[in-house]
């Protein structure tokens, strides 16, 4: 294995002269920068998704796995808690500036500081990779180089311009950066310098790293004055297949059917005449709610509805000392994954459109089991279930 390694680690220094450097320099990228990011560089064999070159890449995940966990362990009472306490006492202390921030970006501070501490503990996360050796290696040999390569050469563009030294980027396991954990293609697209000292700092300054954040969302669309969600109740009149950010009405419309915030209070007059989408992530069996645009705004940040839902409980807490979504969680995330993907499969066969076909029950799927469902005289639960496996064939 050793005498193997040492073949990769000759390798990968030929990859770096005769393929990287010239495209680098194709890019704009000066020898300085290259000398001073590549000095003494090898791979971390430690980081996890590693194809070295000559072994075969991981099968495709197993079929037979579960489908997910049950959502309701990613919302940890614990951690919401202990997160929203520290979310307080730091929105308080930085007040000024997320006010001023808000000003220019439109972005609440409850959500930026949510962020924060989701990404990084607001800051307090140790990053201890040298990023330009986590891209390389990822560049080099694992299951998205393509991907990793461009970052990397995002990265080279951050040393280039004088944002920050190779020897002081310091990341996770996946190359993301700072504060915001933001890739180098995000920071050169949405960094700013907010506390005025003429350098974009997401390591140590936390206005810039604050304001980075309300950039990013403002840039991927944030509407200004309009909040990210509401956790509602849906009569069971009201079907739960009207799913998805292409089914969007005025939020008027969804409480004229009946659809009420769960916590009794009405929606805010100015929100009525806005757009709203129904979000059932668990179907009938878990929280239901009206996202607005801002939802999927949030979901640019990290593309998971339960991650979006997240921040959004989180800011929440903060802002306003609210707890847990109310209704809780029901027995899903059960199912194997080829089930759901014999459901999906079915479905399309019966001119239903399930996204993409891949075992994992998106909007689509969820919604048109709940058409299905509705058509063959059952009530609609909106997710695949055991008990839909015999009769959805």
């Amino acid at each position: 294995m050793a005498a193997s390694k040492a073949e990769v680690e000759r390798q990968f220094q030929q990859w770096i002269s005769g393929d990287l450097t010239p495209e680098a320099q194709r890019n704009g990228i000066s020898e300085q920068t290259l000398r001073n990011a590549f000095q003494g560089l090898s791979l971390n064999w430690d980081l996890p998704d590693l194809v070295p070159p000559g072994s075969a890449p991981p099968k495709q995940q197993d079929q037979s796995q579960a489908e997910f966990s049950s959502p309701g362990a990613y919302f940890s009472e614990k951690r919401l808690q202990g997160l929203a306490a520290t979310g307080r006492s730091l929105a308080d202390q930085y007040a000024d500036t997320l006010r001023r921030i808000e000003a220019t970006y439109g972005v609440p501070g409850r959500i930026i500081v949510a962020i924060w501490g989701r990404e990084s503990g607001f800051g307090r996360a140790k990053l201890p990779h040298s990023a330009i050796e986590v891209l390389a290696t990822k560049a080099f040999m694992s299951t998205r180089r393509d991907m990793f390569r461009s970052e990397l050469i995002a990265a080279l563009h951050m040393i280039e311009g004088g944002d920050i030294s190779a020897s002081r980027m310091m990341g996770s396991w996946a190359g993301a950066l700072g504060q915001p954990q933001f890739m180098p293609s995000s920071y050169l697209k949405y960094a700013v310098d907010f506390d005025g000292d003429g350098r974009r700092d997401i390591w140590n300054s936390v206005p810039d790293s604050l304001a980075s954040i309300a950039n990013y969302l403002a840039q991927e669309g944030w509407q200004r004055g309009r909040d990210w969600g509401y956790e509602v109740s849906i009569p069971t009149s009201v079907t739960c297949a009207q799913e998805g950010p292409d089914l969007a009405r005025p939020i008027s419309s969804w409480a004229n059917l009946g659809i009420q915030r769960i916590s009794g209070r009405p929606f805010p007059a100015e929100e009525l005449q806005a757009s709203g989408m129904m979000l059932v992530p668990a179907g009938r069996h878990g929280p239901e709610f009206i996202v607005t645009p801002n939802f999927y705004v949030i979901k640019e940040y990290n593309n998971s509805d339960l991650y979006a839902l997240f921040i959004g409980n989180l800011a929440d807490r903060i802002a306003y000392g609210s707890g847990a979504f109310q209704a809780n969680w029901g027995n899903v995330g059960k199912m194997l994954r080829s089930d759901v993907l014999a459901m999906q499969k079915t479905l399309v066969a019966k001119g239903y459109d399930v996204g993409k076909v891949d075992g994992l029950a998106g909007y689509k799927t969820r919604r048109s089991l709940g058409d299905w469902q509705a058509k063959n005289g059952l009530q609609p639960t909106c997710y695949p279930e055991h008990s839909l496996k015999a009769r959805l064939k």
